[in-house]
């Protein structure tokens, strides 16, 4: 694009919103409501996966259409967009690893180079990756692509960092907000700017998702309670209400009419240097949480086999504790998948077990109410089966055994 085209497109009105305090606002509750309102509508609703993947992206097609045919920034179409691209980004990175078993590490080192592929090209061709900059159409197909994919990584690298370290819901939180603190930090102290919005773009989607697990998980799993359906409602009035004030006062309505910011660019190599040692002491805390004793270690992500199994209760207990239709439920689908898997179905196994993991999900409230213990054994038995099910590298031994040992229990 040559100077006077960039000129030209200057004098057009901006499609996106002003970057301030209220940007980021609405950014975190739109990024909470894609972890709650996809969990809400995959598990409390019994949608299953992949349809409710189908019906987002349908759904997002038409608000990006809607989006692209305006001239100019709206909010209320603006932000629709960035709630189901939420939505659907995160839906993808689940059916990668709930229904493919792709391991979290890989899905996170992948949709990190389809973001470095989707800058570089942006920046090829349009030489900025500013978002005040997005003036054209095909500045504007790039952002939304790139914001696309920045949910999808964030979904991923969140997953995969609590899968690594087993840190439960509350204090699963406190490392992207302190990653967003460095980030503003080093703004402040002169980073590069479009690097270090883009660095906290990608950070409010593990700090909204893991804000809203916190919120809409049970008590006894060191959550509020709040549940999914009640944190997708009290978001998206939140959002709502935000939009509204926005819509009213115009206070994220870019200015065409402001100069350039000046730039030091020996100061924005120190702060690069920052943001790498930043990075290096992010992986050095990581490695040290992995090594620690959780439930959830990486190695039996990697190797279900080396993971234990909990112990069954007494033939007959669970079913003297809970509902035996409810019982049998579970002994149905945990049957139908140990079949599947002595035949050699590795996928209709995996899609099978699916409907285990939502069933149990969705009667987690009245079941743990009438016997607490039994239903930690339980669970636990079906998050060894999952695991098993989902493994990078399924071993047909270990599905055997851990599914065996859940009938056991079930019977």
């Amino acid at each position: 694009m040559t100077t006077s085209q960039v000129g030209a497109g200057r004098r057009m009105l901006s499609k996106v919103p002003e970057v301030t305090v209220w940007f980021w606002v609405i950014k975190i509750l739109c990024t909470t409501v894609g972890e709650s309102f996809a969990d809400w509508i995959n598990n409390s609703l019994g949608v299953g996966l992949v349809p409710t993947a189908l019906i987002f992206t349908v759904v997002l097609a038409g608000a990006l259409v809607w989006q692209l045919r305006l001239d100019r920034y709206v909010p209320f179409v603006y932000w629709l967009s960035v709630v189901v691209l939420s939505v659907t980004g995160t839906l993808y990175t689940d059916i990668l690893t709930d229904q493919l078993s792709v391991p979290l590490a890989v899905s996170t080192s992948v949709f990190a180079g389809i973001l470095a592929v989707v800058f570089g090209v942006w920046f090829v061709r349009e030489r900025t990756l500013s978002i005040h900059s997005i003036v054209t159409l095909p500045r504007e197909l790039f952002y939304w692509l790139a914001v696309l994919v920045t949910f999808a990584l964030g979904t991923a690298a969140g997953d995969w960092t609590l899968a690594i370290t087993g840190w439960g819901p509350g204090v699963s939180v406190l490392l992207p907000a302190g990653l967003i603190v460095a980030v503003i930090a080093g703004w402040r102290l002169g980073a590069n700017a479009v690097l270090s919005f883009w660095l906290a773009y990608i950070l409010t989607r593990p700090l909204g998702a893991n804000l809203g697990d916190w919120l809409a998980s049970p008590t006894a799993d060191h959550g509020l309670g709040v549940g999914t359906a009640a944190t997708s409602v009290i978001f998206l009035a939140a959002i709502l209400g935000t939009v509204v004030y926005l819509t009213r006062t115009h206070g994220d309505v870019v200015e065409d009419r402001r100069p350039a910011p000046s730039t030091d660019l020996r100061r924005e190599r120190i702060m690069l240097g920052y943001y790498v040692i930043v990075a290096i002491l992010v992986g050095c805390l990581l490695a040290w949480a992995s090594a620690q004793p959780h439930s959830t270690s990486s190695a039996s992500e990697e190797d279900p086999s080396s993971a234990p199994v909990a112990a069954p209760l007494n033939p007959g207990q669970a079913t003297a504790h809970f509902p035996p239709a409810e019982v049998a439920k579970f002994r149905a689908i945990t049957q139908d998948t140990l079949a599947l898997v002595r035949s050699g179905q590795q996928s209709q196994a995996t899609a099978r077990v699916k409907d285990l993991e939502t069933t149990w999900d969705q009667d987690q409230d009245s079941l743990q109410a009438m016997d607490g213990s039994s239903w930690h054994v339980v669970d636990g038995q079906i998050d060894a089966v999952l695991k098993a099910l989902r493994a990078g590298h399924p071993d047909a031994a270990t599905q055997t055994r851990t599914l065996t040992t859940l009938l056991t229990t079930l019977s």
